[in-house]
Order: structure tokens, then C-alpha cells, then sequence
């Protein structure tokens, strides 16, 4: 994934920004909404774009768009160079791959320490009986 070509396919919209803010908000666009198509962007890869359309899958509409919106700030461009971040943040973590896991062997000594423990306990509890049981 190239950040450079990525951003060249961006898309951004600016509308007004809802909540607290008096006069502000009823006259300035500081909402910023990012539009970014998985399924037509050239800066990914053929199994780039499958693995986001799988991890993001609940995030990425019928058309393969993934909208991101950020309207903290009263700026808008903080808040276009936030959501950009976060576009950045998501794709990042999505592209990771897992580590592999091998298979280990509990050792001999774990092994016995938790059937001590296991003995311990049960006769803890045995101790708890009435006698006459």
C-alpha cells in the first residue's frame, strides 16, 4: 500500500457539523466525510483489497466504499487531517498479518505442579465433609 497514490484517491466532503457550537455550527462546514473506494483504488494490491474487504467488511458499503467522519474539532481541516489518520490507522491494522502460532507441550514439571495443586485442592474439599458421611 502506497500512502502517496492512496491519497490521490481520497475523497472528501465537508457538511455542517451537528451538536453544540451556537452561531458556529449553523453557518460553517467543520464536518468532514472521507470516502474511499477498496474495490476501485489502484494503491492496493489484488490481495490487499480481499483482505480489507474481509476484515472491514462491517465498515465498507454495497458499493466498497469505506466511509470514515470526524467532526470534533471546529477546524476543518484538523478534522480532515484527523480523519485522514484514521484512515490511515484502520488500513495499517487491517493489512497486519498474524503472527503464526506454533503448538507447544506443556512441560513435565507444569504438568506435575498442576496435578499437585489438583490433589491439594481435593483434599481440601474432602476435609469439608461431615465425618459421618
Amino acid at each position: 500500500m502506497n500512502r502517496i497514490d492512496l491519497v490521490e484517491e481520497l475523497v472528501y466532503q465537508s457538511v455542517r457539523s451537528s451538536g453544540p457550537g451556537g452561531q458556529n455550527v449553523n453557518k460553517v462546514n467543520s464536518k468532514v466525510e472521507l470516502r474511499f473506494n477498496v474495490m476501485t483504488s489502484f494503491a492496493l494490491s489484488e490481495e490487499e483489497r480481499l483482505i480489507l474487504l474481509l476484515k472491514l467488511k462491517n465498515k465498507i458499503n454495497k458499493t466498497g466504499e469505506l466511509i470514515l467522519v470526524e467532526q470534533t474539532d471546529r477546524s476543518q481541516l484538523r478534522n480532515k487531517q484527523k480523519v485522514t489518520a484514521k484512515l490511515f490507522s484502520i488500513l495499517e491494522k487491517a493489512l497486519v498479518k498474524p503472527k503464526k502460532r506454533f503448538s507447544t507441550k506443556p512441560s513435565r514439571s507444569s504438568i506435575e505442579r498442576r496435578l499437585e495443586s489438583k490433589r491439594v485442592q481435593s483434599n481440601l474439599k474432602s476435609l469439608r465433609k461431615d465425618p459421618g458421611e
